[in-house]
């Protein structure tokens, strides 16, 4: 299979529009080259050390290693999706509930791609089980992060209807219904607009990646389309479970509604 590969110099050459972008904050006052600037540092550092770890991974093909990446990448993930809202949970509870709700929903999914679309293949094998990983959780992350701010704020800012339900009799399942709802759309908008416009208005750099790589654009289609069904339906079931979480924290066993669980940044 024959691909360009790439050095330096261009990487360089591709650096150089932040620096535009950076430039033009500047210009602008927009506030933003400082970031980004550490945004693209950051991401350089993450993917060389990435790479050199996934080629000593692919290199020793222990379960293991595999394991242990896989909840490294969850427990970095966590982080970054409380990082992203403006109302959380005291102490430890929202880092608890996005990680277990991207654990679950994300380790899922993978085991279910690597021991049935990938069944010639160890289902620990890195090649396939870390980059599907990957990119199912990334966006399970986003759905989760969004999900959760959408629910913490809506029920801070309509706290006084949600007690109301509650004095006239209603259930915490039955006054939170309505907030529940709107924060899983929420969620999953992001997911069902890339699926909407993938092919048609955007080509995903998976299959773009394959593409320049020398794989058939046939294939690398099937290929995307795999990893969409995969990423909507990681996305779902992490959607649902923060949901789920995340409301029987916000109520206690008498149907009381608890804001003093949660804190503003």
């Amino acid at each position: 299979m024959n691909y360009i590969v790439l050095d330096y110099w261009d990487l360089a050459l591709a650096a150089s529009l932040l620096l535009v972008n950076a430039s033009l904050s500047i210009i602008f006052q927009l506030g933003l080259a400082r970031r980004l600037v550490i945004a693209a540092a950051r991401m350089v550092v993450q993917l060389t050390m990435v790479g050199l770890v996934l080629k000593a991974l692919f290199a020793i093909q222990s379960p293991w290693l595999t394991v242990l990446a896989a909840l490294i990448m969850v427990m970095f993930a966590g982080r970054e999706a409380v990082a992203r809202q403006d109302r959380s949970f005291t102490g430890y509870w929202s880092y608890g509930i996005g990680t277990t709700s991207m654990c679950v929903a994300a380790l899922i999914v993978t085991l279910f791609a690597v021991t049935t679309q990938f069944e010639a293949r160890s289902w620990f094998d890195p090649r396939y089980a870390i980059p599907l990983l990957g990119m199912i959780l990334g966006n399970t992350m986003n759905g989760v992060s969004l999900c959760l701010d959408r629910l913490l704020s809506a029920v801070h800012g309509g706290r006084v209807a949600i007690e109301a339900r509650l004095a006239l009799g209603a259930d915490a399942s039955t006054a939170l219904s309505s907030i529940r709802r709107e924060a899983m759309r929420t969620g999953m908008v992001p997911t069902v607009n890339a699926m909407s416009a993938t092919g048609l208005v955007s080509l995903p750099g998976m299959m773009t990646g394959q593409i320049l790589a020398g794989v058939e654009p046939v294939e690398a289609v099937k290929y995307q389309i795999l990893v969409m069904f995969l990423i909507g339906g990681g996305t779902a079931l992490g959607v649902f479970a923060a949901v789920f979480f995340a409301s029987q924290r916000l109520t206690d066993a008498r149907h009381r509604l608890r804001l003093d669980r949660l804190t503003t940044k």
